[in-house]
């Protein structure tokens, strides 16, 4: 059998290194997982981790790219397509189960908005995806008479990102009392005009 190229190796070693920093991210925390636990976890030492990775929150993008690529096959065994409406719904309840990258989520997507962090661009370009994504599925319910005409594609998309978003971000404060995969459920419902529950009495 032929050795492997160490271009091969490389990408298996970088690869390595990105699983065990999201198990420790997701365990301990992006603050408590140090570059030397990483390093020392993937048997090399803290320079050899470096001609990888230069900084941690560079690694901490990669994580969060391994994170959607789970969750794009988590996604994939729940409906064939783009990400739609009930997708974003499916993948918000699955991610109940990872406070720890939630928490890490919440936190590096703020961060991200310095024009320096390493995270601006992954999270500018994912917002840019999810818009368009769920976007067109909007589309698709209109022309299918399951959302009113009168929403605007676009800005209904981002509404209800943002609702998926603050909804974690409660559910992070306050897991026993929100429940954020039945909370974009009833929102969505709201949106087609069919709320399930009434409203607080007047």
């Amino acid at each position: 059998m032929a050795a492997r190229r160490p271009y091969a190796k490389g990408e298996a070693k970088r690869a390595e290194i990105v699983d065990v920093a999201l198990e420790l991210f997701s365990r301990k925390g992006y603050d408590r997982t140090s570059f030397r636990e990483v390093a020392r976890l993937v048997n090399l030492s803290q320079a050899g981790l470096l001609h990888y990775f230069r900084t941690k929150e560079e690694l901490f993008v990669e994580v969060l790219r391994r994170r959607d690529e789970r969750n794009t096959r988590f996604y994939d065994q729940t409906v064939d397509r783009d990400v739609t409406v009930e997708g974003l719904i499916e993948i918000i309840k699955h991610n109940a189960v990872e406070p720890g990258l939630v928490r890490l989520y919440v936190a590096m997507s703020a961060e991200s908005t310095d024009a320096a962090s390493s995270a601006r661009q992954f999270f500018v370009k994912r917002y840019e995806m999810l818009r368009a994504n769920i976007a067109a599925d909007i589309r698709r319910k209109q022309a299918a008479g399951e959302l009113p005409d009168a929403l605007d594609p676009q800005t209904t998309a981002s509404l209800v990102m943002a609702a998926a978003d603050g909804l974690q971000l409660q559910w992070l404060l306050d897991p026993e009392q929100v429940d954020m995969g039945a909370m974009l459920e009833e929102l969505v419902t709201l949106l087609r005009g069919t709320a399930t529950s009434p409203g607080p009495e007047a």
